[in-house]
């Protein structure tokens, strides 16, 4: 846990806010999948090359356009990967947990950074120079084979938002999502608990519509009963039916 007496003066900031600058630990790259396996001498020369950085809520992390080439490893907390139409409609790509990074894809192609990024909840980031970051991937082969599993994983996932957008009504795309939360949030006994329920807002970032079309959806789809509330999750009570009606949607497409 960071505490305050961990915390040195604040000296990195970002479209208004301010990160506070910590002490480097490797010990908060032990749970990294990109540096999985590296021993403990390693861990702790990378940690001391990274900047590490305390975001605060809403705070902005990265702003679209950019030049930093750096690659982000999150240690605690949780991120945001979005961007924004020009009439203001957020379009959200993806959330980062602890133990993942991001940031790869500037650093590769040397292109400004193609995406907003914000703390969801307060986050520890190391942040890793691209040098650094170009080193590791000469010198280790395993993290070079976990890039290229992200960059593959990723051309899968927006090959298939793609097909989503281009052929789905904003209805069964909403369904897709829902499908896709529910087994990221684990499946027992063909049900899900999503938690925190995600926001209709939010919702909306990931499926390319309004929020008021995701309200009207959800609304329908805990009538019918597929879709239940539980404190602040959101239950969906039969998978199996879920994933018929996605399949079936995407048959009839």
């Amino acid at each position: 846990m960071v505490t305050s007496e961990h915390l040195a003066p604040a000296s990195h900031e970002r479209e208004g806010h301010v990160a506070r600058t910590i002490e480097p630990s490797s010990l908060g790259l032990r749970r990294s999948s990109l540096l999985e396996g590296l021993p403990a001498e390693r861990l702790d020369a990378i940690a001391k090359a990274c900047a590490w950085r305390l975001y605060s809520e809403g705070d902005q992390v990265v702003s679209r356009a950019s030049s930093d080439r750096s690659v982000c490893l999150v240690s605690s907390g949780r991120v945001r990967v979005t961007t924004y139409s020009a009439s203001g409609r957020q379009v959200t790509f993806r959330d980062v947990a602890a133990g993942d990074w991001f940031g790869e894809v500037s650093a590769i192609d040397g292109l400004p950074r193609s995406a907003d990024v914000q703390a969801l909840e307060d986050t520890l980031l190391a942040t890793m120079p691209y040098d650094v970051f170009a080193r590791l991937l000469k010198e280790e082969p395993a993290i070079t084979q976990q890039v290229l599993q992200r960059l593959v994983r990723l051309v899968r996932s927006l090959s298939e938002r793609v097909i989503d957008i281009s052929t789905l009504g904003v209805q069964h795309r909403i369904h897709v999502e829902l499908l896709r939360l529910a087994h990221e949030a684990g499946v027992a006994d063909n049900a899900a608990r999503i938690d925190p329920a995600p926001k209709h807002a939010d919702l909306a970032g990931r499926v390319s519509t309004y929020r008021e079309q995701v309200s009207r959806e959800m609304s329908t789809l805990q009538q019918s009963g597929l879709l239940a509330k539980d404190g602040r999750a959101l239950l969906v009570c039969d998978v199996k039916r879920l994933s018929q009606i996605v399949d079936q949607e995407r048959l009839s497409s």
